[in-house]
């Protein structure tokens, strides 16, 4: 069976900014056995500065001269023509342009038809798609019209593209006594030039307030003006979250949020990934809890100093607790133990003030508060609950 002759033809072409090149010279003297075959080359190449041929001067822009990579993320722009191979009138021309997924079909572009095409005229249609997926792409155009005769004709051309990954992102998540998740973010680059990470922010969901810890108190970057990562080269960023709502909801919406990452190529070429939705498990966080909330960070030796603490109830019951101290080393507690605190209503929390004194000095852990529901005849250990630095009073130095 012969093939179709068809009396238009079609030529896509992918748009790509040059690339950076250094002349790489390669020289010898003499006397060696290329005599000056290196140093002619030398003179003759154009990327190299008369007079100084066998030095490196700079960096010049080169043509792609293999198809380039395209990664996730980036805009894939194509410029498609379509022109007449006849020298008579084409008529009722329609240019379908799809983009086929291993997910799915995207229509890039269905212009209305033309209707004609005269001999030595074309048509001309650029293209623009951020690319979402990875993997292979095939970029299908269709061309249909009414060839001379009034009949009508289609063809199609395919055109493979292989999107590749340009960043690999791994998280850690460290879960803070106070329910503070701090999120650390690695971003390698495993593209095959240097990237500039122009943004790198974490969209936090409802349940969290986000706080970058990637910049000084005065507002400056930690890493300079410009986040530039070679090749094979890791960024670390760090975030903490806060939550805003109560413990219990917290447990059940385990979703942190998503990261945000937008980046230009060496030549300005912009690209931007998200991923996927972030997830931690949750600390089990038991019945009850004591949180500390205020403690001095100095306190004078022998001498009382008050912490204030929360009592949390993650109990579907109210709870009568009873509360006991135990003098451990280095601190005594000022309070009745055994003293039985007043109702805890369910999914409910209040704040409690307590007082000790520091016994010897230098950094002290404070621990030997217990916790025993009158009910279940459970009691719960809330060590240790921070630390503390005693220092010993001048004026009794002094006085002594």
């Amino acid at each position: 069976m012969e093939m179709e002759e068809h009396s238009l033809a079609l030529k896509v072409m992918r748009l790509t900014r040059p690339t950076l090149t250094s002349p790489l010279p390669i020289t010898c003297e003499s006397k060696d056995l290329p005599g000056n075959l290196f140093n002619n080359a030398l003179q003759q190449d154009p990327t190299s500065v008369e007079g100084v041929e066998t030095l490196c001067c700079g960096q010049f822009l080169l043509l792609p001269q293999s198809p380039v990579n395209i990664y996730l993320g980036e805009t894939f722009s194509s410029y498609i023509c379509v022109f007449s191979e006849t020298q008579q009138v084409v008529k009722n021309i329609q240019v379908k342009v799809d983009l086929q997924t291993s997910a799915q079909k995207l229509s890039l572009s269905s212009n209305p038809p033309i209707p004609e095409l005269v001999p030595d005229d074309t048509i001309n249609i650029i293209i623009h798609h951020e690319v979402k997926e990875i993997g292979m792409h095939i970029l299908v155009c269709e061309v249909s019209y009414n060839n001379v005769m009034g009949l009508s004709a289609t063809f199609r051309k395919f055109f493979k593209i292989q999107v590749l990954k340009p960043l690999e992102v791994k998280t850690k998540f460290y879960n803070a006594e106070n329910d503070d998740v701090y999120l650390e973010a690695q971003v390698e680059n495993i593209t095959m030039g240097p990237i500039y990470l122009e943004k790198v922010d974490l969209d936090a969901s409802q349940s969290y307030n986000v706080t970058s810890l990637n910049y000084t108190t005065d507002g400056e970057n930690i890493f300079g003006p410009s986040m530039l990562v070679n090749p094979q080269s890791i960024c670390q960023f760090l975030y903490c979250l806060t939550p805003n709502e109560d413990v219990k909801t917290l447990r059940e919406s385990p979703n942190i949020g998503k990261l945000d990452i937008v980046w230009r190529s060496n030549l300005g070429e912009k690209g931007r990934l998200q991923t996927s939705q972030l997830s931690r498990m949750g600390p089990e966080c038991g019945d009850i809890r004591l949180l500390l909330k205020e403690l001095p960070n100095f306190v004078v030796l022998e001498e009382p100093f008050v912490m204030k603490c929360e009592l949390i109830n993650n109990c579907e019951r109210a709870v009568e607790l009873m509360l006991y101290f135990e003098n451990v080393k280095g601190i005594a507690w000022c309070g009745i133990s055994g003293k039985k605190l007043e109702p805890l209503a369910p999914k409910s929390k209040k704040i409690l003030e307590f007082k000790a004194v520091p016994l010897i000095p230098g950094l002290t852990t404070i621990s030997g508060i217990t916790l025993t529901d009158t009910f279940l005849k459970k009691s719960y250990s809330c060590d240790p609950l921070g630390q503390v630095f005693a220092v010993i009073d001048d004026h009794k130095l002094c006085k002594s």
